[in-house]
């Protein structure tokens, strides 16, 4: 709401961090409400047709937050190693497709790695150990050889998840260069600030996801899992507003300027 309503924040940076913060919003929601739900009614059921809904939605926000958090980082990389060109490189035009690209293959990669898992058959069992539908505890209870074709689904997603986490690498070894190279200590520290939390929690969305969804050959529950399932699920949405927002002068402005505005206007 801050970005949007404020038009000193109609910037290419503010508009990535806009679509994040809907991004991780939804994924927070499609989880840890159901499990809050139930831990206080003393339950730990939900439908067939809610599981579906809940491994689309979040394989779609989850695949969309990674490839908007690699748009991020060439923002960045172009914003301190080309800034003559950042104008020409990250236009407006430029800055709604890559985005719209990231929502398109989230929808499509969602799209074909819940349909391939709900076709298979289960006759293990209805129980799963996480506190949400996942896929790799979902292919834990099929019967059928079919499953290796969802296996190939995830190997397709983890080496493009491989190419991105090496794209992202590169690009922060040369803005770290350029970084090191800047006279001002404030810039440098500005940079800093921003960009290693942004490692890591690229690094950890990236490495609990692999470890979850490689993890296939394992029958047995384990508190692992719902460590890992934690990590991911939880850790990075509420990381990323820390880092981007709390931390941001700029968005910090707006919000009191949104917040003084609504009370002005009830008043």
């Amino acid at each position: 709401m801050a970005v949007a309503l404020d038009r000193h924040l109609h910037t290419s940076m503010y508009f990535f961090l806009m679509n994040l913060s809907m991004l991780d919003l939804g994924s927070i929601s499609v989880t840890l409400p159901k499990s809050m739900v139930n831990s206080l009614m003393n339950t730990r059921l939900i439908s067939y047709h809610g599981c579906i809904t809940q491994v689309f939605l979040f394989v779609l926000f989850t695949t969309t937050d990674f490839a908007l958090l690699t748009i991020m980082v060439y923002d960045r990389y172009i914003t301190i190693c080309q800034p003559l060109h950042y104008e020409r490189v990250m236009n407006r035009t430029a800055c709604i497709q890559m985005t719209a690209g990231a929502w398109i293959s989230g929808i499509v990669y969602s799209t074909l790695h819940t349909g391939n898992t709900f076709r298979l058959p289960f006759c293990q069992s209805n129980v799963i150990n996480q506190f949400f539908c996942e896929i790799p505890q979902l292919l834990k209870l099929t019967c059928s050889d079919l499953y290796l074709s969802e296996v190939g689904f995830i190997a397709f997603g983890v080496f493009i998840g491989v190419n991105c986490f090496v794209f992202i690498i590169v690009s922060y070894v040369q803005i770290f260069k350029a970084v090191l190279g800047m006279p001002s200590e404030n810039g440098r520290h500005k940079a800093f600030s921003t960009c290693l939390p942004h490692l890591t929690v690229v690094s950890l969305l990236l490495f609990t996801s692999f470890f979850e969804y490689l993890n296939l050959t394992s029958t047995a529950a384990s508190n692992l899992d719902l460590l890992m399932g934690v990590l991911y699920t939880v850790v990075p949405p509420l990381m990323n507003p820390i880092i981007y927002s709390m931390q941001n002068k700029e968005i910090k402005a707006a919000l009191q300027k949104l917040i003084v505005w609504r009370i002005f206007t009830k008043n």
